[in-house]
């Protein structure tokens, strides 16, 4: 408490430090490699055989490891604070690409995306920690360019995953991908900022909350974030597929929701200072909606990237609104709020998306795009609770 104390008082930083620094590169390292796995998808299916309903279990095994290791992730922040969480998280996961390229049949592919999903989860709830503390300690917000800065990872990794596949090969490709993310990792690794344990934090946590508010905005959060899972997951497939897209193209996907969704989320905090959070997440509601209905009923693939660029723009600040307001609940620690809100998002874009490759099985892509704005209409229904996150930037928790 006195720490936090400390930080509360003090005056702003610098607009970049080296922790800021350190902590936009480990969300430019997760959201790369979550990139790099986007335009791999097609091919590891065709390898290993998997149907649409395969593929989907897969996938659910991906979203499994994710929420396995979250919140063992989140008791080791408590115990040691999360740079030494994030540090081992990022190294284990460094070699998992190469483990899924080299798989050579459904059981280590499975074992490989259980660590591939288990350690991306653990690193994401440790950055995100992290990027708190950052935050309290630079009396800014910066949570939206940290976001942002994974968004820009993923446009990396998949917007070039198909051409280098094409180039180099799965195999080269797995190679360049883990050399790169080893370099973000090396130059991040003596920045990050060493925050204390939170011992008392992790106590709290194992009490559920019994207010309806963090809940609520973890429905938001599991809605915002079911599409995103959707187009990471299934855009290249549903852009191969139904709508006759080569290997290079199907990547531009998940690459133009990528390109938006880090252009608007640089500019999240500054919109959200002056719209506050309230009309920021109902614009980006709209956009997302409109989005997702020009992909579902896009002509061509063309068009449906255009689509899925659209969604981007509006998906951009929907979740960093959410965590916001999650961590300025009042009478609510910030790390519970956070806990519950994460978690619940978080599976939306893990597990959410396995259950859409069984029922694209039957019905096709197009008709899944069509249903997923009814998730965003009812966060346009909640949307007045995004009045929370205009709290972050007073460093009030």
């Amino acid at each position: 408490m006195d720490t936090q104390t400390k930080m509360a008082s003090a005056v702003k930083t610098g607009f970049v430090t080296k922790n800021r620094a350190a902590v936009s590169l480990l969300f430019l390292m997760n959201g790369f490699l979550v990139g790099c796995w986007a335009p791999k998808i097609p091919e590891f299916a065709e390898r290993l055989q998997l149907s649409k309903f395969q593929l989907g279990l897969m996938i659910l095994v991906f979203g499994l490891g994710s929420l396995t290791m979250m919140p063992i992730a989140g008791a080791q922040i408590a115990r040691h604070g999360s740079r030494l969480v994030v540090q081992v998280a990022a190294f284990c996961l460094l070699p998992i690409l190469l483990a899924l390229t080299l798989a050579p049949n459904i059981a280590t592919g499975a074992v490989s995306l259980f660590l591939f999903g288990g350690f991306i989860g653990a690193m994401d709830v440790a950055m995100n920690a992290n990027a708190v503390a950052v935050e309290k300690s630079m009396r800014r917000a910066i949570m939206s360019s940290c976001h942002a800065f994974w968004s820009l990872g993923g446009l990396i990794g998949s917007g070039l995953g198909g051409l280098v596949i094409a180039k180099l090969g799965v195999l080269g490709h797995a190679e360049l991908a883990t050399l790169l993310a080893a370099i973000f990792l090396g130059v991040a690794w003596p920045m990050i900022l060493a925050d204390p344990p939170h011992p008392d934090e992790k106590k709290e946590k194992a009490r559920l909350p019994l207010v309806p508010l963090p809940w609520l905005l973890g429905l938001m959060a599991l809605f915002s974030m079911v599409p995103e899972g959707a187009v990471l997951d299934w855009g290249a497939l549903y852009l191969r597929q139904e709508l006759g897209a080569s290997i290079a193209l199907s990547g531009f996907g998940f690459a133009a929701f990528s390109l938006t969704m880090a252009v608007m989320r640089f500019a999240g905090d500054l919109v959200r200072d002056r719209l506050g959070g309230v009309k920021t997440l109902r614009i980006c509601t709209l956009f997302a909606i409109a989005g997702m209905l020009l992909a579902a009923f896009a002509p061509d693939a063309e068009m449906a990237i255009v689509g899925f660029a659209l969604c981007g723009i509006g998906i951009s600040n929907m979740v960093p609104i959410a965590f916001s307001a999650a961590g300025n609940i009042p009478g609510l620690k910030a790390g519970i709020g956070l806990s519950v809100v994460t978690t619940m998002g978080y599976s939306g874009m893990l597990v959410a998306p396995s259950a859409i490759g069984f029922v694209a099985e039957h019905i096709g892509f197009s008709v899944v795009f069509m249903a997923l704005p009814v998730l965003l209409v009812v966060v346009l229904l909640f949307s007045n609770l995004a009045r929370y996150a205009d709290g972050i930037s007073g460093g009030g928790h």
